[in-house]
């Protein structure tokens, strides 16, 4: 069994996928705002029965103006090793349609898993609990997003998802390239498309090529490479923090982004990417954040406040994720954050969704980072 895909909805689950047979993806050309939840009934192109299909969309309040078509194949799901640079997928939470670029292996640090003491993380000074936990590795991987898609995810994922420090020694400005995002294994479906330019994305034909000849039919250009090298200590993945809290998981993944000097002092940038998942069938809602951030130095902060960037996000069967970027500055090159998010109840009780700790530390041989992209 296969799913029927939303070009512009999301799918966030998938009935098991039957390897025998290949089935057609279709999707939606929107003609209005908004999305539409769809029944359909998938055809299997080997035996020519119909299935149905279980899925969660988002909900839409302008239902017309959606045209079904097709744009792929679904392909098996790789239960192991990895996937190539060119593979096609869709994102199994967020739906938007991607190609990937490169994998990062990275480690998974999961509290929610009782690790032996060997091996194990230690907790920062004053985080909450005394677990530690053992990391595992992962992998991830850098993909381009379909611009089509950008709009339509925006409100549940930020599309601009990697940051860069402006040049200028004394500048806070931020450079941040649309449409790059870090995919873990488990999210890709991956499919294959008759197209020999199935993504939009303005780095797509700059990064890629089209071999027939290949298995994925898109190569690595010399540009991706060499923009690969180049930009590495800035776009690498190397930790990654999850912990789930009365079926709220929290998954953080901190980056290292460079040093800048400042009134006659260092000041060393991090970014970090959230994602809350609900995963459980209870409706709730995020409404406050609570965090605590230590420093080298030997300062502490606590930073309290509505929300997150500018949002309260629902968290429901139907749209069961957000995922958010931001950054944080200390006047020292490594530190730790954790914290906790305040979620409600439809009910209007309240419980603390913890944020898991993590490490912020600086790259040994820093170089100054790059402004954007260039090539």
């Amino acid at each position: 069994m296969a799913a029927c895909a939303l070009r512009r909805g999301l799918l966030s689950s998938v009935s098991k996928y039957n390897k025998k047979h290949a089935h057609r993806i279709l999707s939606v050309a929107d003609t209005s705002c908004g999305f539409e939840v769809y029944r359909a009934r998938i055809q299997c192109r080997a035996c020519g029965l119909s299935g149905g299909v279980q899925q969660r969309r988002f909900m839409s309040s302008r239902p017309e103006g959606k045209i079904l078509e097709t744009v792929g194949v679904f392909e098996a799901l790789k239960q192991h090793g990895k996937y190539e640079t060119g593979q096609l997928f869709l994102h199994s939470v967020f739906g938007y349609r991607g190609i990937v670029l490169f994998p990062w292996h990275a480690r998974l640090y999961d509290r929610d898993i009782t690790p032996p003491i060997s091996d194990s993380k230690p907790e920062p000074p004053g985080a909450h609990g005394s677990k530690e936990v053992k990391g595992k590795t992962h992998t991830y991987y850098q993909v381009l997003i379909d611009t089509r898609d950008c709009p339509h995810i925006s409100q549940r994922s930020q599309t601009e998802a990697v940051t860069f420090l402006a040049n200028h020694d004394d500048s806070r400005a931020l450079y941040a390239i649309p449409g790059l995002d870090y995919v873990s294994h488990e999210d890709i479906l991956p499919y294959n498309s008759a197209e020999q330019v199935p993504i939009q994305h303005e780095l797509f034909e700059r990064f890629l090529m089209y071999n027939p000849a290949k298995s994925p039919p898109f190569t690595a250009r010399d540009t991706l490479k060499a923009w690969q090298e180049k930009n590495h200590p800035w776009l690498e993945l190397s930790d990654v923090h999850r912990e789930t809290t009365e079926n709220i998981r929290v998954t953080v993944i901190p980056f290292y982004m460079g040093m800048r000097e400042a009134q006659n002092s260092h000041v060393y940038w991090w970014r970090y990417c959230i994602r809350l998942e609900n995963m459980g069938s209870e409706v709730v809602q995020l409404r406050e954040r609570h965090w605590r951030i230590f420093s080298l130095s030997g300062t502490l902060e606590t930073v309290r406040g509505r929300g997150v960037v500018g949002r309260e996000p629902v968290l429901s069967k139907e749209q069961p994720a957000f995922q958010y970027s931001s950054h944080v500055s200390l006047q020292a090159p490594s530190g730790h954050m954790w914290g906790t998010f305040r979620i409600e109840r439809t009910d209007g009780s309240h419980f603390d969704v913890r944020i898991p700790p993590f490490s912020l530390e600086s790259n040994k041989d820093d170089k100054a980072p790059p402004a954007g992209y260039t090539f």
